[in-house]
């Protein structure tokens, strides 16, 4: 039984060391989180479109250079409960304003980089900040707005993520070619400036209401419900980075298109992806099984209609700019979910397994789909995707959240 944000700040009321934020809805911290979220993919996606002037530089391979990318990701899941657990009796906020320092700390070093070590360490304290920052993000949603609020405050933290995921590529392959890639990473570096202090004025004392602990990681993984929603992540996950890690080679190779048309194809990805974390955020105020089943069942629908009309450039535009849409509002969907299963005092414990989970996905995701290009085909990762996605939404009919009164 949730309880509204509150309730939870009444929970606390009873020690009068531990001040509390207002009643309302404190929707310049939820905005602040917002560029929290914003910084920290834009900050991951980076090198994606630096890699080669970047690689050229530092005098080391491509392939290389990739592995920044992989850090980042093997930290964040490593960190997520790490960080939770080190922190648990530290005000939240000061939490927060240590991950944006770290997000800071490693844009800053890599501008700096002069060798991969040096880029691999920035890479390691960007993974440490968005494990941290994602373990605790829905849990401090929940408290800073009344429970009907939170699918609406997850939506506006997360359009940071659907805004830096349509603008990191472009914009950093834009000021590096002009000033060069070490410039776009102090852009990042000064936009994490410009987000601190926004959470430094906006953020109140959020003294902590629950220990994170194995224990507590425990309990929370215990509870049926939470238990049906993590596995629906790893369904879910696993299925779109399957697929839509191999979604470019699926487009040079089926319907054939040029470079300049997938340019197009994968921003309107983008852009899917941004309008669907909107209308996630809006839809799981009135049905979150709705969200949370239509999402992965489009994304299911978006990978069949690729492998029975991929060949027509018009038909695969118009899919994958679905499946951007549809995953854009995954999310939104799940975190709601997962931390509406615990009780206030479990919420981070519940983020820090959805971190986990979506790290595993991803990772696991991305390998079988890339031992199914190997041996069975571009196509085959797609058809990974259709099925797992399918099977989440029917799960999630099957099992998923009833309405909350």
């Amino acid at each position: 039984m949730t309880r509204s944000a509150a309730g939870v700040m009444n929970a606390v009321l009873h020690d009068p060391e531990k001040p509390v934020p207002p009643s309302g809805p404190a929707w310049g911290a939820i905005i602040s989180l917002s560029l929290g979220t914003f910084g920290l993919v834009t900050a991951e996606f980076l090198p994606v479109s630096l890699l080669t002037p970047l690689a050229h530089d530092l005098g080391i391979s491509e392939g290389a250079a990739g592995q920044a990318m992989t850090a980042t990701a093997t930290v964040g899941a490593i960190s997520a409960p790490t960080v939770a657990i080190i922190t648990k009796r530290l005000d939240r906020r000061t939490v927060m304003w240590t991950m944006t320092l770290l997000l800071i700390l490693s844009d800053v070093l890599a501008a700096g980089a002069w060798s991969l070590a040096v880029l691999l360490t920035a890479r390691v304290v960007l993974g440490i900040a968005l494990g941290g920052f994602w373990s605790m993000s829905a849990a401090l949603a929940m408290r800073l707005v009344p429970s009907h609020l939170l699918p609406r405050a997850m939506s506006i933290i997360l359009t940071g993520v659907s805004v830096a995921t349509v603008c990191a590529a472009p914009i950093g392959a834009y000021v590096g070619d002009i000033w060069g890639w070490r410039s776009a990473f102090m852009l990042a570096a000064a936009g994490g400036v410009a987000t601190l202090l926004v959470q430094l004025i906006t953020i109140p004392r959020l003294p902590p209401i629950g220990v994170t602990s194995v224990r507590s990681l425990l309990d929370v993984a215990k509870i049926p419900m939470v238990k049906v929603a993590l596995f629906v992540i790893l369904l879910v996950a696993s299925g779109h980075f399957a697929g839509i890690t191999y979604i470019r080679a699926f487009l040079e190779k089926i319907p054939a298109l040029d470079v300049e048309t997938i340019s197009l194809v994968l921003f309107a990805f983008g852009i899917g992806g941004f309008l669907g974390n909107l209308a996630g955020g809006l839809l799981a105020e009135y049905s979150l099984k709705a969200v949370a089943a239509l999402a992965p069942l489009l994304i299911g629908i978006a990978a069949v209609s690729l492998l029975t009309a991929g060949a027509s450039a018009f038909a695969s535009g118009i899919a994958v700019g679905a499946w951007g849409f549809a995953f854009g509002a995954v999310p939104v969907g799940l975190q709601t979910w997962m931390v509406r299963r615990a009780v206030p005092e479990q919420a981070e414990s519940a983020g820090v397994l959805m971190v986990i989970a979506f790290q595993v996905a991803i990772a696991a995701g991305a390998i079988f789909g890339g031992l199914l290009v190997e041996n069975a085909g571009i196509t085959s990762a797609i058809g990974y995707s259709a099925v797992a996605t399918f099977v989440a939404a029917l799960i999630v009919l099957l099992l998923g959240p009833k309405r909350e009164t």
